[in-house]
């Protein structure tokens, strides 16, 4: 190489720094794309019964946080960790969350159920010490309870905290109206918002009357009037 081609080659090598008044290019990892409003948004999820999402990104990304939070044999093939892929989304699937909120209590659900288990398991291995099988069953209850409230919760958030109560049997007795229909409770607190479908009331028997004819009592007043002689003749007497 003579010397100019290795003046040439040192001066490529060198790098060139850009102006100060032009904007260097933005990093790809930190560039983020937002998703469209829904009005504006035209995709057609293909697992939004997994992850109650409209965006397969997220539905996704739920679907990978319950595959890693399952247990799994070291031994185990490539074929049995595809069925046992398929079994905990067929989970998901079997819950069919209708929106994120649902796929996260879904994907929590599925969490503390399978850390219950595993609990469990641990608790009956053998030559587990007394000390250990308390601990891991100890942990398996609380894990139990929180998956039971997690399954209230879901429950709530579908009915969107809306209580029915509905009246099966009715009793009604001598006096008293029986209310047929649905009755929802609620109210300001002064008035209840009882909506039945009919009134009906209890046929019974009258109650006997002193006066029958209904006449009204003589008013006391300030006047004058005569008092009858209550005195009456005594047998025997003059």
């Amino acid at each position: 190489m003579t010397r100019a081609q290795s003046k040439t080659a040192r001066k490529r090598s060198r790098k060139v720094s850009p102006p100060a008044n032009v904007a260097k290019p933005a990093e790809p990892e930190r560039q983020a794309r937002c998703p469209p409003p829904d009005e504006f948004d035209k995709s057609v999820p293909l697992l939004k019964h997994l992850g109650g999402s409209k965006h397969d990104a997220w539905n996704q990304a739920l679907c990978n946080q319950v595959i890693n939070a399952a247990r799994y044999g070291k031994d185990d093939t490539q074929e049995e960790r595809a069925k046992q892929y398929f079994a905990h989304m067929a989970f998901l699937a079997g819950i069919n969350p209708k929106d994120v909120i649902e796929g996260m209590m879904a994907a929590q659900l599925f969490a503390s159920h399978a850390a219950a288990m595993d609990c469990y398991r641990r608790a009956m291995l053998p030559g587990q010490t007394d000390y250990g099988r308390e601990m891991n069953l100890t942990h398996a209850a609380k894990l139990t309870r929180a998956n039971a409230a997690q399954v209230e919760a879901l429950a709530k958030h579908r009915n969107k905290g809306q209580q029915k109560i509905t009246i099966e049997h009715v009793h009604v007795y001598q006096g008293g109206q029986a209310i047929v229909g649905s009755v929802t409770p609620g109210g300001d607190g002064k008035n209840s918002e009882v909506q039945p479908y009919a009134i009906a009331n209890a046929q019974g028997t009258a109650m006997r009357c002193e006066d029958p004819q209904g006449l009204t009592l003589p008013v006391a007043s300030d006047g004058e009037r005569t008092l009858q002689d209550a005195r009456r003749p005594l047998a025997g007497s003059a």
